[in-house]
């Protein structure tokens, strides 16, 4: 099978001290794929690794055919787009403008954005639900809006695969339903390939193709939602004792 993106053995961490150990995975073209375990697995540490942002201890990252190392941040920025954790710093500007942002791997050296430019930044506004705080001062706004003000810069980028560090820890109900409903979309009407870290099983059940299981610094399990979702593994996968299976069974977990 042809790989968009794959590690080859790879180990990485922090400080000399691996978080990720001997991980040999790949992900389709199109795929969402949702990276779920306990606190700690390595789950930022994967997601950092296929983003190019850290210094692998040994293996590589492969996006189709070549190397990561080998990419160069321009065409990298082109193909790939992150939204993690980290605080954003974007002082006295306004939504529009940390959208706006996301064009500037396509706009030259001066970041003047043309008449498509602008277009594709309201289009991806539009498309997460943020064209009506465009002028809002960005410090000013709900967590939750700042997390899709994040989305609709990396859509800006129109990048082939996008990376998502627990991407609805902010939302309510409603806002993640519609958030992982319009990533959904987007992977279907642009072939674009989704990688993110969630804590809610439920969406991963229901919105991945994928579900890439994390535990102990290793990739113990690549499989389908329903294969993962089955025969109580999740409860193996996160150490939930057996008095705690019916409460999981009510909320669909097992």
């Amino acid at each position: 099978m042809t790989w968009q993106i794959e590690t080859r053995q790879l180990t990485a961490g922090y400080r000399g001290i691996p978080a990720l150990r001997d991980v040999t995975v790949g992900i389709r073209r199109g795929d969402i794929v949702a990276l779920i375990g306990p606190n700690g697995a390595g789950k930022s540490t994967l997601l950092h690794s296929l983003a190019g942002q850290l210094k692998l201890m040994a293996g590589c990252v492969v996006l189709e055919g070549r190397d990561l190392c080998g990419v160069s941040r321009g065409e990298l920025a082109k193909r790939m787009a992150s939204v993690f954790t980290e605080r954003t710093h974007a002082e006295l500007m306004s939504c529009r403008e940390v959208v706006a942002g996301g064009r500037y791997p396509h706009t030259g050296r001066f970041g003047i954005l043309s008449d498509q430019d602008r277009r594709i930044v309201r289009e991806s506004m539009e498309i997460t639900g943020v064209l009506d705080i465009a002028d809002r001062d960005y410090t000013q706004i709900s967590d939750g809006q700042r997390q899709r003000v994040l989305l609709a810069r990396a859509l800006c980028q129109e990048p082939e695969i996008i990376l998502l560090d627990e991407p609805v820890t902010y939302l309510d109900i409603r806002g993640k339903l519609e958030f992982m409903a319009a990533l959904r979309r987007l992977a279907g009407e642009r072939n674009m390939t989704v990688v993110m870290s969630l804590h809610e099983l439920g969406l991963a059940r229901h919105f991945s193709d994928r579900v890439l299981c994390v535990r102990d610094g290793a990739v113990v399990r690549c499989d389908t939602p329903e294969q993962v979702f089955a025969g109580g593994y999740i409860r193996e996968l996160f150490g939930i004792e057996e008095q705690y299976a019916e409460e999981m069974a009510e909320v669909g977990l097992l």
